[in-house]
């Protein structure tokens, strides 16, 4: 028996985990992310994980993402709710709010290497309600061939949108058929421009009212419509069913805006390109699209559960493996664990997936966060389309959003 808890102690030592000590407990956790490529890479985790805390076994449950929130809240509803489960960041804040998840503060390792940023995006109220699993973020890609043929720098990570606006310019000279940008005109751009304006909100601080309208938030959107306007970046009509995407692999556009998820499908364009964190207005704001870990508030058994949680988010095997099978990236500010993610090119510059992690935004978020979303790209759509200024449009979304949140 002695022999057995030194081994047990090595082990755990070996791997950086302390052992949760229990006895033939089972936790449930529920994911929509494993299923179905990475339920393999999952074993591996839950593998590790069991046999660093003997009697403590993880039972998997999955659903596919389109149906996984209509299940996970009928089990919520009905007092089965999973011990652990994972929340995107959106709904993360509504089962937060609805007294669904566990205070994770009396649990959390201080020692877990997070990224401060994507910890906090996880608290509610100033609380730790979930971990931060895994992140995408979204960058500025370039063709470094039309950059050279322009005659302009590449973009640096003091690039403002204005120094943007002049390579698309300049690039757009090229000829009749290449374009000098691409950045989607739409909710998720709006509420990230807003964050690089620094003076555009969507409410005010106590969420009372919206103030979507305000001047700050107008010369956003006008800003982003403006690329269109000055015939640098392609219209809908124009891209004729071409995706943005194809369109930068077919050597025909400058810099798109999108995310790193990009990376393989861009990885044999005939042409040479890179990356650099996102252009600011009066300051850096970058996508932080990431997936968190709950544990439920009626959880039976809050200590393996919350265990489990955090070797799921923050362990070093975690995180190998999935840097190893491409499981989205853990946010951990850990260097070695991506040191092979950094090796692989193109891009040279996957620094800047990294880099965009110092000055992360999240999207505003209301009980009734779909409509919110619905309504906003729908007046947004209407500003491209030219039915409505970006003035009438925005005082439209207030009058709307004022509704969702009063209710």
């Amino acid at each position: 028996m002695l022999r057995k808890l030194f081994l047990i102690g090595l082990l755990v030592l070996a791997i950086g985990i302390v052992p949760v000590l229990a006895q033939d407990t089972t936790i449930r956790y529920f994911t929509f992310s494993a299923a179905p490529d990475h339920l393999e890479d999952l074993d591996t985790i839950i593998a590790a994980f069991e046999e660093a805390n003997p009697g403590i076994t993880v039972e998997v449950e999955t659903a596919p993402f389109a149906d996984y929130f209509t299940l996970l809240q009928a089990d919520v509803v009905s007092g089965d709710a999973p011990d652990v489960f994972e929340l995107n960041y959106e709904n993360f804040v509504t089962y937060a709010a609805n007294d669904t998840l566990l205070d994770l503060s009396s649990y959390l390792d201080a020692e877990a290497p997070f990224y401060p940023r994507a910890l906090e995006a996880f608290q509610y109220e100033g609380v730790q309600m979930a971990l931060p699993e895994t992140f995408s973020t979204v960058l500025l890609f370039f063709n470094k061939d039309l950059f050279d043929q322009a005659g302009v720098a590449y973009p640096t990570n003091e690039w403002t949108w204005e120094d943007a606006r002049a390579a698309a310019t300049a690039i757009r000279g090229l000829g009749a058929d290449t374009w000098g940008i691409y950045s989607g005109v739409q909710f998720w751009e709006f509420y990230k421009k807003a964050a690089q304006n620094g003076e555009c909100e969507f409410f005010n601080a106590d969420m009372t009212e919206s103030t979507i309208n305000s001047q700050a938030c107008v010369d956003t959107l006008n800003l982003m419509t403006s690329f269109m306007d000055e015939d640098l970046m392609p219209t809908s009509a124009e891209l004729s069913g071409v995706s943005d995407g194809d369109l930068f692999v077919s050597g025909k556009l400058g810099m798109i805006v999108t995310g790193i998820w990009m990376f393989s499908a861009f990885a044999e364009a005939p042409f040479a390109w890179d990356v650099e964190v996102e252009p600011m207005i009066n300051q850096h704001a970058s996508h932080f699209f990431a997936n968190g870990v709950g544990v439920s508030a009626t959880t039976d058994n809050a200590e393996a559960a919350a265990a489990w949680a955090q070797f799921l988010t923050s362990s070093e095997v975690a995180a190998n493996v999935r840097v190893a099978s491409s499981w989205e990236l853990p946010a951990l500010d850990e260097p070695a664990y991506f040191a092979d993610y950094l090796a692989v090119t193109p891009p040279e510059n996957r620094e800047a997936v990294f880099a965009s992690l110092e000055s992360p935004v999240t999207p505003p978020v209301i009980v009734r966060q779909n409509e919110m979303q619905d309504a906003v790209n729908a007046l947004i759509t209407r500003v491209v389309d030219g039915e409505l200024t970006a003035q009438e449009a925005l005082d439209q979304a207030k009058t709307e959003l004022d509704a969702l949140i009063a209710e």
